[in-house]
């Protein structure tokens, strides 16, 4: 699969309390008119909260809305995400929106906690409220450390679940980082989570300590998986994997992935990709340089 860069779509301009500065981890819905893209932004104290920008699906460079205000605050001071409540999945199709998002605490000795929460819109006009003020992903004995990046679809009455997980916390020369695979997960409701036992995408060569943001579409009768990869010596970059079934997965990142090698905003990394059908089109909706501080654009499948 070849992907065409279509360029530059959005970054803050600065002039709102909540977004600063970034446009991190687009995440696309198509509503009736527009594609809604959410985003997190940053505040002065680099405080992550979830916007929007409305996007024209004719041209999806062209912006014809942006929220004025956040439609997901942070958390109050002692929860989970009480220093960044950071979308990555919206799921419809019935008459409740649901919002998955992780949530971020700064700690002491690692950096930060990240855990999963949900929030909903049920139509009332309320927007999206939260559904408890505690993880519906905490940590157990198989998730420790971090359970977080959560990518859920629906599939017949149950939802499924693709996030992020660390295997723990290393301290060495290139100071403190984690080790993050990928695991998989269901639920009745999309609220009590079930999750396998084995991670179902796992780290590479020894220099990858961490892959991160699934993006999954059912397709062809088999699974499709677009990630992060991040590394001890090279930027992010985007990696692929496929599955007959959603569990077993295979990787095949020279396949699939968009190369990095833009210019501008994207020169340095590309991250945190969401992949969307848009009619008969494949888009790409993904970050640059900086893990998003340039914002993000958005690339076309040529199949």
């Amino acid at each position: 699969m070849r992907w065409e860069r279509k360029g530059h779509i959005y970054v803050p301009d600065g002039s709102r309390w909540w977004a600063r500065q970034y446009a991190s981890f687009p995440t696309v819905e198509q509503r009736e008119d527009v594609l809604r893209v959410y985003f997190v932004g940053l505040d002065e104290h680099n405080v992550g909260r979830t916007g929007y920008v409305d996007l024209d699906p004719q041209d999806p460079r062209r912006v014809v809305a942006e929220s004025e205000e956040p439609v997901l605050d942070i958390g109050e001071i002692g929860t989970f995400d009480d220093c960044g409540a950071n979308v990555f999945s919206i799921v419809t199709g019935d008459a409740t929106r649901r919002l998955y998002y992780q949530g971020w605490q700064r700690t002491e000795r690692a950096p930060h906690l990240i855990f999963i929460g949900l929030a909903t819109d049920d139509g009332s006009g309320r927007g999206f409220r939260k559904h408890s003020i505690t993880p519906i992903m905490d940590r157990t004995e198989d998730d420790p450390f971090l359970r977080g990046a959560p990518y859920v679809i629906s599939e017949g009455d149950a939802f499924r679940m693709w996030y992020v997980s660390a295997r723990r916390w290393v301290k060495d020369d290139h100071g403190i980082h984690y080790e993050v695979d990928i695991r998989h997960a269901r639920s009745p409701d999309g609220i009590d989570w079930s999750a396998d036992t084995d991670p179902c995408v796992t780290l590479g060569d020894s220099d990858e300590y961490g892959i991160g943001r699934p993006s999954v579409l059912a397709d062809d009768g088999g699974y499709k998986m677009w990630y992060s990869i991040r590394s001890l010596t090279q930027p992010y970059r985007i990696g692929y994997a496929v599955s007959p079934d959603g569990v077993r997965w295979t990787r095949h990142d020279s396949e699939g992935g968009l190369e990095r090698g833009g210019s501008g905003w994207e020169s340095e990394m590309v991250c945190y990709s969401h992949v969307v059908r848009v009619g008969g089109k494949l888009l790409m909706f993904y970050n640059g340089n900086q893990h998003g501080k340039t914002g993000f654009g958005y690339a076309e499948a040529v199949l």
